[in-house]
């Protein structure tokens, strides 16, 4: 498994071998299901012609700035589950720090080239500037569904525009082969996010999201959308912890349209993907379509789970 590598090549580094917190959290074991971000680079590189040893430097980046955005991600949120209950907020800030940093000392450390190991720092320091500016504008007052698209932008896709086009730069792809893969990142993290969305929106119980409600698509949508059960929806928010409103919440986020038209975003922008993936010159495009594929067969489990009946119209 290509997180082995990444670990093994983080406890290389002196400074993170003999801080046992951070050696805990390198370790943390890792969800099975979709393909975790850090294995990204891997495929893009395969896609244009390179080995998973030459990508190896740009998954441990990725591994480290997905890790740190989830510790920041994780303050920010107050989420319940973050690592700063066990360690503290300013320790957890410090932590995440730490392993930004080693996304750049990984790539330092490695034999590239002079301009591309450049670009990547760029590419890295894009994404996370662009990430932190997400974050901090999903803290303001949303109005809707175009702050929501403001926010998703700014805040999810880079980190993965950064990790399929550092992949390509690794692999040795021309520039314009690595800008169009940073291009597919963006559309593939907006597929993430509205895919979150809609899982969380379904945990019990009730997952941080209710209690931010402009930054759950599917929440907008049932609190703006014209639909019967539109005012009742809002009166259920107040008391979300409460386990019956949070059940009749949920199935009113079904009955008024918000689950499909979640899955409307998805699959447009699973077409959209797949469209670009085909207009690349790639040596193997198998890794990218099975990338972006992968979203579906979840979407299709999520929607019978809830009810969802008739999926033809909303599904390939």
């Amino acid at each position: 498994m290509i997180v082995q590598s990444i670990r093994a090549e983080l406890l290389s580094i002196p400074e993170l071998a003999s801080w046992p917190e951070m050696v805990s959290i390198i370790e943390r074991p890792v969800l099975e299901g979709t393909i975790p971000c850090w294995e990204h680079p891997v495929l893009a590189c395969r896609a244009v012609g390179g080995e998973e040893r030459q990508a190896l430097p740009g998954a441990v980046a990725i591994f480290c700035l997905l890790y740190s955005i989830h510790l920041v991600d994780d303050l920010l949120d107050s989420d319940p589950k973050g690592l700063h209950h066990i360690y503290g907020e300013g320790r957890v800030a410090n932590y995440a720090l730490a392993l930004q940093a080693a996304a750049s000392a990984t790539i330092e450390r490695a034999s590239l080239a002079g301009e591309v190991r450049a670009a990547i720092h760029e590419r890295l320091a894009q994404a996370a500037l662009s990430t932190a500016h997400g974050q901090n504008l999903d803290l303001e007052e949303n109005r809707g569904e175009a702050d929501y698209w403001r926010v998703v932008e700014a805040k999810t896709p880079p980190l993965f525009s950064a990790a399929l086009e550092i992949g390509a730069l690794l692999g040795g792809a021309p520039e314009a082969v690595a800008r169009s893969l940073n291009q597919l990142g963006f559309l593939l993290g907006k597929t993430i996010q509205v895919s979150d969305d809609l899982r969380d929106a379904f945990e019990k119980p009730a997952a941080p999201d209710w209690l931010r409600q402009q930054s759950s698509l599917p929440i907008i949508y049932s609190m703006t959308a014209s639909h019967p059960d539109r005012e009742r929806f809002c009166e259920l928010l107040s008391c979300i912890d409460d386990p019956s409103s949070l059940e009749e919440a949920q199935e009113i986020l079904v009955r008024s349209g918000a689950v499909s038209f979640c899955a409307y975003h998805m699959l447009e922008l699973h077409r959209a993907a797949t469209e670009l993936i085909r207009q690349i010159p790639l040596v193997d495009a198998e890794p990218l379509n099975t990338l972006v594929g992968q979203y579906v067969g979840p979407l299709r489990r999520l929607l019978q789970s809830i009810g969802v009946e008739d999926l033809e119209p909303l599904l390939p």
